[in-house]
């Protein structure tokens, strides 16, 4: 037996006892999972979670192998807590659109045991989150080209009983799609959710091509598959090609190499930790307000990384604003800022917590 194969049966034998012992861990999370079940404590706890990574950093005598103990650890307590979610029926995650759609593929980097559930609208995501037939929802919140979906954060605003938990960046690749054999030059009309049609704009400008919005990039695949025509292609993802038949004419023709959609995850649970953190507040129309509030943010302390102003529902030329601060929101300094935003704003809600 040569070096390879003494390293490679050195390893088969340590993963047979790490079966075990995941065996071993895994009934203990049942455990947990029975008594968070009989107590109504969340699956998520940040507190405890930062307290095992450490602790199992320091079990680790090489200091070059603690980093990658620490990802183990993480991933452990991942699946752990899919685990749970399922023992406790909080496996059900809520999209927009049908399979292949961005949506549905962030779902699946989010969480890959869940049972993903589809509605037809982002209404209808937040609507059932709020009525717990899904215990999360996941929709896209902004792109790095096209910007942010102002509908997504209305709905943030306007369903207060529902928290943003976390956050995930999807790397997006937008393709022209055909029925196979297709030729660009026969191509007269094209299919996309309006996000994507903006984020291709440069494309489609160039080869003067019409774009048709639809509710989804998934859809509008599904749509050019079923029609039989030649002179329709979708904008979406190469996944989605492969689910419904077609081919990639064009790949990559988004203008933005780097393009990124950021999706947010819903949940009826308030989130008990992390190193951002989001508020919507509102502040009376006159001169200063909220100029105001930007230097109460400043003066705290806290970076602000982002603020979006969108008009308030019902209420003709007045808004309301979305800020993203860094920082502990658990931390007495955050406490004292909100305090103080109480006193400054018409309204201040604490919109999510989560790490990035």
């Amino acid at each position: 037996m040569d070096a390879l194969e003494q390293a490679r049966a050195e390893i088969d034998a340590v993963d047979a006892q790490l079966a075990a012992l995941f065996e071993r861990r895994m009934a203990a999370v049942l455990q947990v999972a029975e008594y968070k079940r009989a107590h109504g404590l969340p699956v998520y706890d940040a507190a405890r979670e930062t307290a095992v990574l450490e602790k199992a950093a320091a079990r680790i005598q090489d200091p070059a192998l603690r980093p990658y103990y620490k990802d183990h650890v993480q991933n452990l307590m991942d699946v752990a807590k899919q685990y749970e979610a399922v023992v406790l029926g909080q496996n059900r995650a809520a999209y927009q659109g049908v399979e292949g759609a961005f949506a549905h593929i962030a779902l699946r980097a989010l969480f890959p045991h869940a049972e993903a559930v589809s509605y037809p609208t982002w209404d209808e995501v937040f609507d059932a989150v709020e009525r717990g037939d899904a215990a999360r929802g996941v929709v896209p919140f902004e792109n790095s080209h096209a910007g942010d979906v102002s509908a997504v954060l209305d709905l943030c605003y306007n369903h207060p009983a529902l928290w943003v938990v976390d956050v995930y960046d999807l790397p997006i690749s937008q393709n022209l799609l055909v029925l196979p054999g297709t030729k660009l030059d026969q191509i007269k009309s094209v299919y996309s959710h309006q996000q994507a049609i903006a984020q291709s704009e440069t494309f489609l400008r160039q080869f003067g091509l019409p774009a048709t919005a639809m509710t989804n990039t998934a859809m509008a695949a599904k749509f050019v598959a079923e029609s039989g025509d030649s002179s329709k292609a979708a904008i979406a993802s190469v996944e989605t090609a492969a689910l419904y038949g077609l081919e990639v004419l064009v790949p990559s023709i988004n203008t933005d190499g780097d393009n990124t959609t950021r999706f947010i995850v819903l949940s009826r649970e308030k989130p008990t930790g992390g190193n951002r953190f989001s508020l919507l507040f509102t502040v009376d129309n006159k001169p200063g307000k909220l100029g105001e509030v930007i230097q109460i943010i400043g003066a705290s302390g806290f970076n602000m990384e982002s603020i979006k102003s969108r008009p308030m529902p019902h209420v003709p030329f007045e808004y309301y604003f979305y800020v993203e601060l860094v920082g502990d929101p658990t931390a007495d300094e955050t406490a004292a800022l909100l305090r103080e935003l109480d006193r400054t704003c018409r309204t201040v809600r604490l919109l999510g917590v989560y790490t990035k």
